[in-house]
């Protein structure tokens, strides 16, 4: 085993440390569940600490209820008693909890408005069978080998280009990862960046799916909040000083889940936080095409200097979800970190998916495309809007985007009404889920991409109805 050395940017916290290398080790199952722990002099013997350093390591164990002690006998781990039919399946990872916005989406339902993806009728189907063809005609050994682990060569330099054309990034292919969607980027960052108990900022409200994965890595979570003009920055500031987070996750375009757009002089202010405080912006930019009118501001990434800014460009919910492509930007030292970790999770995305993806998204037919279907959710939002007026809803019109926060009337909590909705075959988000202090029970996400225009008309009248019931 190792030795374990105190960390030049946090001397004073080696028992921290040791504690993560024990929570390693558990998870390893290098010691049996409810198993004794080596002493505090084996173990501080074992990794060349002061005895006083892994007694502290494992009080921490003890507070975070990892271990418990037995008097005159030792620190043992606390797994929790398992059921007694389940005393022969594997081990779990001990930070998995939950993925409660995956366990809404997959009931199934007439009236799906907890999608925030496109209805498929909405995308190209009629040509994007032409550009499968043009890939195996201009491609014909793709099939017969791997992509490279940072993503294929040409689809990064077409990607570079664009990205500098479109928002004026100063971007070389060599600093773009290419991913298996956004969700895969969020996972590879957070396996590369954090350890148990690391602070994240992340936005209140949010991305559920962000807040889950941050925790599968033991991650600590501190919000922030977000208003329709944006970030009270004088907050950010404070919590980049006080918390001294790991990094800041936000989606500052066309927002999951408000549809709030924060201006351009507030991306610039939080680049100069960022860098000012150390703290890495992590900015997810999964709707940046889907504008109603005029185009959002550009990216964060635009205005960063100093590496301080990671911007995942996922392309996943409005060109082809089957293909899973999204784009990491990021420079030197984070690009690498999460090239190694990419080659670890699956060695590279489908290089036939790549390839299919480069032929459609740069196509003259695909950006005419994208007109069209701006002006269609465009539709579909006003849809809602319509259907929902009158029933003691409020929300804030988003000026993009694929989904509605929207305000309950008094009395009514988002789980009691998702509960009479699953039995009309109807799902929503409630807010609880995009809420890291789990609280926004009267607030629910209403995504209208998903749903066609009949069952969007539909659906509002019967939550309507399920709105006047529980009154």
């Amino acid at each position: 085993m190792s030795k374990i050395y105190p960390s030049a940017a946090r001397p004073a916290r080696l028992y921290e440390s040791v504690c993560d290398d024990i929570l390693k080790r558990i998870d390893r199952g290098e010691w049996s569940e409810r198993g004794k722990l080596p002493s505090i002099r084996e173990l501080a013997q074992e990794l060349g600490v002061h005895r006083l350093t892994v007694f502290k390591a494992y009080q921490l164990l003890k507070q975070s209820g990892k271990a418990y002690v037995k008097d005159k006998s030792g620190y043992y781990i606390n797994t929790g008693a398992l059921p007694s039919d389940q005393t022969a399946t594997p081990a779990i990872h001990s930070h998995i909890q939950q993925n409660p916005l995956s366990d809404i989406q997959r009931v199934p339902v007439v009236y799906q408005f907890s999608q925030a993806l496109l209805d498929p009728n909405l995308l190209p189907n009629q040509y994007l069978s032409a550009y499968v063809k043009q890939a195996f005609d201009l491609y014909p050994k793709v099939l017969g080998t791997y992509a490279p682990v940072q993503g294929d060569e040409e689809l990064r330099e077409a990607m570079a280009e664009y990205l500098a054309a479109e928002h004026h990034l100063a971007l070389t292919p060599g600093e773009l990862l290419i991913t298996s969607g956004a969700q895969q980027a969020l996972d590879l960052l957070a396996k590369t960046l954090l350890k148990p108990r690391d602070i994240v900022l992340v936005d209140r409200p949010t991305y559920g799916a962000a807040m889950d994965i941050f925790r599968s890595y033991g991650a600590q979570l501190a919000a922030v909040d977000i208003h329709p003009h944006g970030y009270d920055l004088e907050q950010v500031a404070r919590l980049m000083k006080e918390r001294k987070p790991r990094f800041f996750y936000l989606n500052p375009t066309f927002h999951n889940p408000t549809g709030y757009t924060v201006s351009a002089e507030q991306r610039k202010r939080l680049v100069e936080l960022a860098a000012e405080h150390r703290c890495l912006l992590v900015e997810d930019d999964p709707f940046h095409d889907i504008y109603f009118k005029q185009p959002p501001p550009p990216p964060l990434f635009t205005y960063d200097t100093e590496g301080y800014v990671a911007y995942i460009r996922s392309f996943s919910k409005y060109i082809a979800p089957g293909l899973r492509i999204a784009a990491v930007a990021a420079r030197p030292p984070v690009i690498g970190n999460l090239l190694t970790a990419k080659s670890l999770a699956d060695n590279g995305t489908p290089l036939l998916n790549q390839k299919i993806f480069l032929l459609l998204f740069f196509s003259d037919r695909m950006q005419r495309h994208l007109e069209k279907l701006r002006i269609a959710l465009h539709v579909r939002m006003n849809i809602m809007e319509e259907a929902l007026s009158g029933t003691g809803l409020s929300w804030s019109k988003p000026a993009g985007g694929l989904n509605l926060w929207v305000k309950l009337p008094d009395g009514i909590k988002a789980g009691t009404l998702l509960a009479k909705g699953i039995e009309q075959s109807l799902t929503f988000v409630p807010g609880t889920i995009c809420d890291p202090l789990t609280e926004l029970d009267d607030r629910i996400r209403l995504s209208y991409s998903y749903a066609n225009e009949i069952q969007l008309h539909e659906g509002a009248r019967l939550l309507a109805g399920l709105l006047r019931s529980l009154a």
